[in-house]
């Protein structure tokens, strides 16, 4: 069996609004496309309807959220039963659970007799950006469409429209009737309570601190509310809510029902979505308008130079990303992408993975993923931190709704994660044009960057090792040695397997954390390139001497590895002992050898062996292009989570590797291969975590952050 990953590990172990984050004027339409939504129905399957309110540790129904909201819908299957969305999906702080199979179904009866809303044919169930929708034809010209959008972070706006085609007047009792999914057994079965209330129904929670699976204070509520008056019923774990009057609907004539559903953890919030949802049920048409705005911005600048063929995946990557999109609640105080809804242990923010996420995001909405970065930063350790002084400038790994103080388990500074922040603030300055981040973000970077060599320079001669900080859960050696091989990101690759670890110690003999006994060829390109994307920071605001020292000390650090960890007869770049400086080429190929490409630390005669490894189909240049580990490599695993899965971030930095050094075909096919190969992307399936590289099938959670952020840039390839 594969070591535990990081993730896996952590659990064994026991909006802003849209002004907010407004992004830049949209390019001109495609002349081909416009900027119609309709075109770009259904990237994405997210049909389907929950038995039970546990989804799995990885949901298979996909979902959608959007401005941060922490509650998701789907839309059911054609033989599912009709007349509302699936859902809600809600967050439990940390964890999704499904609160009902379909909360507000609408009912129609006539005379007292229900109406079929399948009468004149199957219904059209639709997932557009940034809406839902379902089409009903009735028999006798009733027709019934219901859309479901968000109106801000807390808040869903649902609105139904009935229209009578027919040549006769109608008149129709409206109903909607919904039960709730509770948790199979535990003190969380108990948590949801179903209470009638003026306007409609609410769900009350209890308070459940169960670390690994349910998380409430309770102070939670989910609230749903009408615009029109209603009455009430509940029983037990099902109500029945009416609409106090008669729809009557002479012929032609159409009349439209709102309601808002919000989701909400303390009492404040609760408070700011009565008034969102006040706001969105008094204008419906603008909040609709705004919505449709903002999506058609996000849909021009995600596929701005996107060729035709490719423009549906763009649009698949943005809402992937939008439905992670979480804004402030609990620790996370800054709107924030995280890996997976999908997936149980995924809503957190780890820092690479919003590295990453950011460079993508930028392309569509850069105030969201310069405040995706803001997100991690807030719990960069302080000077003077009184349970940590070593750690000044350390960015943990990942940080989530709890901290361990209010009992979160998913919480980790054990370890931090690669230094590719300064290329994340760059990358996102490039979209956004905010000098003002810049300023704001240049002296967290550097604190950032001088905490690598004062805790993980084990030498002192400027090349770093991954490693452990000072954490109570780094009590024994292995323990140590797990956390470094998770502040790599790559978790078990073969690299780590015969890894030790030794102590690192600051100028007066004190313990400041631990360190491999190897450096490691990502790590030192990554701080390379970092050091490169400070100075470009500091040149752009001006300190034209501060950039200059830190281009001068990028290429000392690009000789280095150069020098000692390229090897010429395996033609790859390797991590080398701490001890003996011997390149480790024992342990085989892995894709961090080539980082250098990318960072452009290789020079070129060594380029062109990286080159040709990528590219052999016997190395690197499998099916589904840059597995983590050499095909040849005796640890290949093509189902090995860091062992020989394709994961699209290393992709990435491999393609742009090539285009660095002027292989512009190579990296152009690499994509077309990548596209074709990688299971989904061209069809209404989720984008992946990771990729079988011999079958492209899709491995691990669905619907993966860093994945599709990192194909809206490709996708312009």
């Amino acid at each position: 069996m594969n070591p535990l990953t990081r993730r896996h590990f952590l659990a064994a172990s026991a909006l802003a609004t849209a002004g907010t984050l407004a992004a830049p004027a949209a390019p001109a339409a495609h002349a081909d496309e416009g900027l119609d939504a309709e075109r770009y129905a259904d990237v994405l399957d997210l049909h389907g309807t929950p038995a039970q309110a546990y989804p799995g540790d990885n949901n298979p129904i996909t979902v959608f959220a959007d401005l941060g909201a922490w509650h998701a819908y789907a839309l059911p299957r054609p033989t599912d039963p009709l007349g509302g969305f699936t859902g809600p999906l809600h967050l439990a702080q940390e964890y999704p659970w499904w609160l009902s199979d379909g909360l507000t179904r609408l009912q129609l009866a006539e005379q007292g007799r229900p109406l079929d809303l399948a009468a004149g044919g199957a219904p059209t169930l639709t997932a557009l950006p940034g809406l839902l929708r379902q089409r009903y034809a009735l028999a006798d010209g009733l027709a019934l469409t219901l859309e479901l959008r968000f109106a801000g972070n807390r808040t869903a706006l649902l609105r139904a429209r009935l229209a009578n085609t027919g040549r006769t007047a109608r008149t129709l009792a409206v109903a909607w009737t919904g039960t709730l999914l509770r948790p199979a057994d535990g003190p969380q079965h108990d948590a949801p309570r179903l209470l009638a209330a003026e306007r409609g129904v609410e769900v009350a929670f209890a308070r459940v601190r169960r670390t690994w699976e349910y998380l409430t204070d309770g102070t939670e509520s989910f609230a749903v509310r009408h615009a029109q008056p209603v009455r009430v019923t509940v029983d037990g774990d099902r109500h029945r809510t009416e609409l106090a009057d008669l729809v009557r609907l002479p012929p032609g004539a159409s009349r439209t029902l709102d309601w808002t559903e919000s989701y909400t953890f303390t009492a404040e919030d609760r408070a700011r979505a009565v008034r969102e949802a006040e706001a969105a049920l008094r204008a419906p048409e603008r909040t609709a308008a705004t919505g449709r705005a903002r999506w058609a911005g996000y849909l021009a600048r995600a596929t701005d130079g996107v060729p035709a063929a490719r423009r549906r995946t763009a649009v698949k990557c943005v809402q992937t990303l939008v439905t992670n999109w979480r804004s402030p609640a609990g620790r996370i105080r800054h709107d924030a992408v995280t890996p997976s809804l999908s997936d149980k242990w995924f809503s957190g923010v780890w820092a690479w993975d919003t590295w990453k996420q950011a460079v993508g995001t930028a392309l569509f909405a850069p105030g969201l993923a310069a405040d995706q970065i803001r997100a991690v930063f807030d719990h960069q350790t302080g000077p003077g931190a009184p349970d940590r002084p070593q750690d000044a400038g350390m960015v943990p790994d990942c940080v989530f709704y709890n901290d361990p103080s209010t009992g979160g388990g998913n919480w980790n500074e054990r370890n931090s994660k690669p230094p590719l922040a300064a290329w994340a603030v760059w990358e996102v300055y490039r979209r956004s044009g905010d000098r003002a981040f810049l300023r704001e973000l240049l002296p967290k970077l550097t604190a950032y960057q001088d905490w690598w060599y004062r805790t993980r320079d084990h030498l002192g001669e400027g090349l770093c090792e991954y490693g452990a900080t000072l954490d109570p859960a780094n009590a024994a050696p292995e323990d140590c040695r797990q956390a470094a091989a998770w502040e790599s990101g790559m978790d078990n690759a073969p690299r780590f397997d015969a890894a030790t670890v030794v102590a690192n110690h600051g100028p007066k003999g004190e313990p400041v954390g631990w360190s491999l006994t190897q450096r490691s060829v990502d790590l030192n390109a990554y701080l390379a390139a970092d050091h490169r994307h400070l100075a470009l920071i500091a040149a752009e605001l001006g300190d034209r001497p501060t950039a200059e020292r830190l281009r001068g000390r990028a290429e000392r650090i690009d000789a280095a590895i150069r020098a000692t960890m390229y090897d010429p007869a395996t033609g790859w770049f390797h991590d080398t002992d701490l001890a003996t400086g011997a390149r480790l080429t024992a342990r085989g190929r892995g894709i961090e050898g080539a980082i250098p490409l990318w960072s452009g630390t290789a020079d070129p005669a060594q380029a062109r062996t990286v080159r040709a490894r990528l590219l052999d189909p016997a190395e690197f240049g499998t099916p589904m292009p840059f597995p983590t580990v050499a095909r040849s490599s005796p640890s290949f695993d093509p189902a090995g989570y860091w062992r020989g899965l394709a994961w699209l971030d290393q992709s990435y930095f491999a393609i742009e590797g090539l285009r660095r050094y002027g292989w512009d075909q190579d990296a152009r096919r690499a994509v077309e291969r990548l596209l074709t190969a990688a299971e989904g992307l061209s069809g209404d399936g989720p984008v992946r975590e990771n990729y079988d590289p011999l079958t492209g099938r899709g491995r691990n959670s669905t619907n993966f952050s860093w994945s599709a952020a990192l194909l809206l840039p490709l996708l312009r390839s």
